[in-house]
Parts: structure tokens; C-alpha cells; sequence
């Protein structure tokens, strides 16, 4: 029997928007962590998913790319 297709986790789905939205703004991650206030190693694992990331931080992260949180989790 198939499994069925879950969705993408949200910390994925995240990471992946974020880099997407901070090369958009040709920002690199020591900029953009140092906007969010975070460290650029966090940022990385956010970006590669790597990091189980609060939602506060999803805020603080989406706001210094000019997103809404809920943009950046929108399926």
C-alpha cells in the first residue's frame, strides 16, 4: 500500500521561503540575521531546515524580509 503524500513541514516550507525571499533582496545571511537580530548560524539552519525554529523567531525573520508569517507558510 502507497503512502499517502504528507505536506511539507512547516520549518521546511519556511526555511526554503525565507532564502528565497532574502535572495530576492540580494541580502546575505549576516545581513539578514543581523536585521532579525539572530545569529547568521541560526539563520543557515532555518534556511536548510536543519533548525526547529519558534515562531516568534518565524516573525522576526518574515518581518525582515518584508513578509507577513503567514505568506511564508502558506501552502
Amino acid at each position: 500500500m502507497p503512502k499517502p503524500h504528507l505536506p511539507t513541514p512547516a520549518r521546511i516550507l519556511f526555511g526554503q521561503r525565507l532564502r528565497l525571499a532574502r535572495e530576492a533582496l540580494s541580502l546575505s545571511q549576516e545581513g539578514l540575521a543581523e536585521q532579525a537580530g539572530i545569529h547568521r548560524t541560526y539563520v543557515s539552519q532555518v534556511e536548510s531546515g536543519k533548525r526547529n525554529i519558534a515562531v516568534d523567531n518565524m516573525e522576526r525573520l518574515a518581518a525582515a524580509v518584508g513578509k507577513e508569517l503567514w505568506e511564508m507558510l502558506r501552502p
